[in-house]
C-alpha cells in the first residue's frame, strides 16, 4: 500500500475518543446447530456461497492492520464450514501487524479438527457450551454433541494451547440452574467461562421475554463467593473477568444491558459479505466489498474505514427494545 511508505496512520478513533485495536470478522453466516435462542427453525436464510473470498479477506485485514487493529477474531456462523478455513486462517497470519488470531465456534467435530486450526495459526479458541448436561445441551442446540466438543477441548490443551474460553448464554428456566455445575469445571481446568446475558433480536422476542436472565444475578453470587474482578487487556471482549483462588479456571460476565456497558467499546465487526458494522445492533452496515477487489484500491478502503468512526454511535439502544437490523447472532458472530 503506498501511503504505508509515506506515514504511519494515527489509528482508528471515533468522535467519543474510543479506539479499536480489535476486529470480529464473519466468513460465513451459515451455522448448522439449531440453538433455541438463535435459530431454532435451522439456518433457512444464509449468503455461504456468496462470501468474501481469501483475496478479499487477505485485502481487509491488510487495511485494518495498517489503521491499528491488532486482534481479529474469526467468527460466523460457524466459520468452520468453509472449506477453506485454514486458507483463511494461513492468509491473515501473513498480514502484518496481526498479533492475535482467534476463532469463535459451535465446537462441530472440534474434536477432530482443532489440532488443524492450531496448526494454521489461531491461537485463541471461545467455544459455545451452553449446558455441561448432554440432554439439556442436545435440547438447547438441537445436537448430541457434547462429548466430541468437550474431548476437542481437551484435544487443544493436549496440542499446546494454554487456556480456552467457553461461552454459555445464561437463560432462566433453561441453564440458570448449572452455575454451580460449571463453577465445578474450571475448579481444576484452565477455561473462562464466559456467561452471556441472553439479548433480544428481531427474531426472538418472545423467547427473549420468557427467558432472559439478568447477568448482574450471577455477579452478586460470584462477589458474594469470594470471587474478584480482574483488569481486562486492551484487546480483550466486553467481558467483565472474575478470579477466585481455589479455581484454575475464570469467570466472565458480559452484561448487555448493564449501564455503561459501551463505554469501553473496543472492536468492530466485518459481516461475510463485507458490511462493517459499527455495532452489532446498527440498522445497517457500510459496505466494503467494492474496493476489495483489487490491491490498488488499499487506500481508498482505509479511508472509508476511518470516515465511517464518525458514525458509530455512543451506545446501543438494546434497553429501549431497538435490536436494529440483528435478525439473529448467526448474521454476525455476536
Amino acid at each position: 500500500m503506498e501511503s504505508t511508505s509515506r506515514s504511519m496512520p494515527e489509528g482508528l478513533q471515533d468522535i467519543q475518543g474510543r479506539t479499536f485495536p480489535y476486529l470480529r470478522l464473519s466468513v460465513t453466516d451459515l451455522c448448522n446447530f439449531r440453538c433455541n435462542y438463535c435459530l431454532p427453525d435451522g439456518c433457512v436464510d444464509h449468503h455461504h456461497n456468496d462470501a468474501l473470498s481469501v483475496d478479499e479477506i487477505r485485502r481487509l485485514v491488510t487495511a485494518f492492520a495498517y489503521l491499528g487493529v491488532q486482534k481479529i477474531r474469526l467468527t460466523g456462523g460457524e466459520p468452520t464450514l468453509r472449506q477453506d478455513f485454514t486458507d483463511v486462517v494461513h492468509i491473515i497470519r501473513q498480514v502484518s501487524g496481526i498479533k492475535k488470531l482467534a476463532m469463535t465456534t459451535n465446537g462441530y467435530r472440534m474434536d477432530k479438527r482443532v489440532t488443524s486450526w492450531m496448526d494454521a495459526g489461531i491461537d485463541a479458541i471461545n467455544v459455545s457450551v451452553d449446558s455441561l448436561d448432554p440432554r439439556a445441551f442436545k435440547a438447547i442446540t438441537g445436537h448430541d454433541r457434547l462429548r466430541e466438543i468437550l474431548l476437542g477441548i481437551q484435544t487443544a490443551f493436549d496440542h499446546g494451547l494454554p487456556s480456552i474460553k467457553v461461552n454459555a448464554v445464561a437463560m432462566k428456566g433453561v441453564n440458570d440452574d448449572q452455575l454451580d455445575t460449571f463453577l465445578e469445571w474450571i475448579r481444576s481446568h484452565p477455561i473462562s467461562i464466559r456467561f452471556i446475558e441472553l439479548m433480544q433480536t428481531g427474531g426472538n422476542i418472545e423467547f427473549f421475554q420468557k427467558h432472559h436472565f439478568p447477568g448482574k444475578t450471577i455477579q452478586e453470587l460470584l462477589l458474594a463467593r469470594g470471587w474478584v474482578r480482574k483488569m481486562s487487556a486492551a484487546d480483550a471482549g466486553p467481558a467483565q473477568e472474575y478470579c477466585h483462588s481455589d479455581y484454575q479456571g475464570t469467570v466472565g460476565l458480559i452484561m448487555p444491558y448493564s449501564k455503561d456497558f459501551c463505554n469501553d467499546c473496543n472492536r468492530l465487526r466485518v459481516t461475510s459479505l463485507g458490511q462493517l458494522q459499527l455495532c452489532l445492533f446498527a440498522e445497517s452496515g457500510i459496505d466494503l466489498r467494492d474496493l476489495l477487489q483489487s490491491d490498488d484500491q488499499q487506500d481508498a478502503l482505509v479511508m472509508r474505514i476511518r470516515d465511517s468512526l464518525r458514525l458509530k454511535e455512543s451506545g446501543h439502544f438494546l434497553d429501549q427494545g431497538l435490536t436494529g437490523g440483528t435478525r439473529n447472532l448467526s448474521q454476525m458472530g455476536g
